[in-house]
């Protein structure tokens, strides 16, 4: 027999996974189901390609958020070697850190040149440890200012799905950490094992680090990347709105080239869009809660009250005032009676 057939062929992508307490299911399972697509010829799922391996200190069972348990391969005293170490963080306020061991050895494995990787939360941990220092992070939309309330000065990546800054890769979490995983295959393996990987997963394709995030539901249905981009950033800045000079420079294009993009793929500008995003959150919060129209205005990137009040009569015909009390009427009539806002849903109408 050929002993070139008795030889396994050497691993090419090799990765170590340290899960948080809580740790987020969704982007450890679509990472390590990208390398488990890609290990093997077919779909049988050896690790001939490439290899994972959880490590934990203690060999504990780890508890994801939703409450499934992941037992540990091996512990950390008998770690090999690795092309990347992935930090899966957990629930934001209820995951404990990572065991003191554990954030020691990141930390030596780190100087030693091992590009580290943080899915989801992960991140939070990572910068924590002091080993995001002078790196571009990505963090969701989601978990954006909660980002910026923990590490003051930080200047997070949240348009984007995952973001590559020399050896360090984050990612904002669900399926974005399969395209990231994906990436990595195709790093080392080639295209064809990361096309197959996502295909076996219902992914079309492999997106690009600079692919937008979802973010959260808007009404403006934009197609392109860059006005996705842009509505995001508006999103996350609400309560301090950044110019539109401002935007197309965080952006990288010109404002007129910003202002242009827009026309065309939701027929309006920048500031109009950006105005009627502030006023469909100033109607949210006047829907969902109690807070003062003084409260509200500054919460929605409004300088002051009258400044809201201004916008909402010239917009919408009343005032904050008169439209939480009409609306609430309406929500305590009759069952055949809609409680819905009467005015369009569309914010660019409403700037």
């Amino acid at each position: 027999m050929n002993s070139d057939k008795l030889t396994a062929p050497r691993k090419r992508l090799s990765v170590a996974f340290l899960l948080a307490d809580r740790f987020t299911l969704s982007a450890f399972a679509n990472f390590v189901d990208v390398l488990r697509l890609a290990a093997d010829e077919d779909d049988r799922s050896r690790p001939i390609f490439c290899d994972w391996t959880v490590l934990s200190t203690d060999m504990e069972p780890v508890r994801s958020s939703c409450g499934v348990k992941v037992t540990p391969d091996r512990r950390l005293r008998h770690a090999g070697r690795y092309d990347y170490i992935v930090v899966v963080g957990g629930l934001m306020g209820e995951a404990r850190n990572l065991p003191p061991e554990l954030i020691t050895w990141l930390r030596t494995s780190a100087a030693t040149g091992v590009p580290i990787v943080g899915l989801c939360t992960g991140v939070f941990l990572l910068h924590e440890a002091g080993l995001l220092d002078g790196y571009r992070v990505c963090v969701s939309w989601f978990h954006h200012q909660d980002f910026l309330d923990r590490f003051e000065g930080a200047q997070p990546v949240s348009d984007q799905i995952f973001v590559v800054d020399r050896d360090r890769l984050t990612c904002s979490g669900g399926h974005s950490a399969a395209h990231l995983a994906a990436f990595l295959v195709e790093r080392h393996l080639g295209q064809s094992a990361a096309t197959k990987s996502l295909s076996i997963m219902i992914i079309d394709s492999p997106l690009g680090a600079d692919k937008p995030q979802p973010g959260a539901p808007l009404n403006l249905k934009a197609q392109d990347a860059l006005v996705r981009r842009a509505l995001l950033r508006m999103q996350q800045s609400i309560d301090a709105p950044e110019t539109i000079g401002e935007l197309s420079f965080a952006l990288g294009v010109s404002r007129r080239q910003l202002e242009r993009r827009f026309r065309e793929d939701i027929a309006t500008t920048p500031l109009r869009a950006a105005h009627g995003m502030r006023l469909e959150k100033a109607r949210a919060l006047l829907l969902q809660t109690e807070s003062t129209v003084t409260q509200i205005a500054l919460a929605t990137g409004f300088c002051d009250a009258p400044h809201l009040i201004r916008s909402f009569r010239a917009n919408l015909g009343l005032t904050p005032t008169e439209y939480r009390a009409e609306h609430s009427v309406l929500s305590d009539s009759s069952p055949g009676r809609s409680s819905q806002p009467t005015t369009p849903n569309d914010p660019s109408t409403l700037a």
